[in-house]
């Protein structure tokens, strides 16, 4: 079968001070998502969906966090070198939909703003890119703020 489906889950402890990536965008707040590269939770979320769908694992076998040369990185440069990745098993993307779970900032006004920006560098149309947001309405890690988590689906066919 020429179609395949993958689910990406990440998530990041949000700290004082840092930068705070979502969606391939810098979005100004108090807080940001702290990891070893930009540790923007939605693209690391779309980038196991496609590598899961695609049969590659997942970004922290493609790209260790024991690595050096990913200390940092702009996710934006993992998530088109995964998309070199499944095309090179003759794979293209078909959607995503993906949800981030955050209780503050609100995202939804930068939601635009990241679909396209996703769709640049994955190469494909912004009406195959759905982004939602949620709160965990103030329970657990997301609703203490502690954390921002984010889940993506994807569809891949050759």
């Amino acid at each position: 079968m020429g179609i395949r489906v993958g689910l990406g889950y990440d998530v990041h402890r949000l700290a004082k001070g840092e930068e705070f990536w979502l969606g391939g965008i810098k979005i100004e707040h108090d807080k940001g998502a702290v990891g070893h590269s930009d540790a923007d939770v939605l693209i690391h979320a779309i980038c196991d969906a496609l590598l899961g769908a695609a049969n590659l694992r997942d970004i922290g076998y493609q790209f260790p966090d024991t690595d050096d040369q990913y200390k940092g990185i702009d996710s934006k440069v993992l998530l088109s070198k995964v998309n070199d990745l499944i095309k090179e098993r003759g794979y293209s993307i078909g959607n995503i939909d993906a949800t981030v779970c955050l209780q503050q900032p609100k995202i939804n006004p930068h939601i635009p703003n990241m679909r396209e920006c996703l769709a640049e560098v994955l190469e494909m149309d912004q009406d195959d890119i759905s982004l939602k947001a949620t709160t965990s309405e103030k329970i657990g890690f997301v609703g203490r703020e502690e954390g921002v988590s984010a889940q993506a689906v994807v569809l891949i066919q050759k």
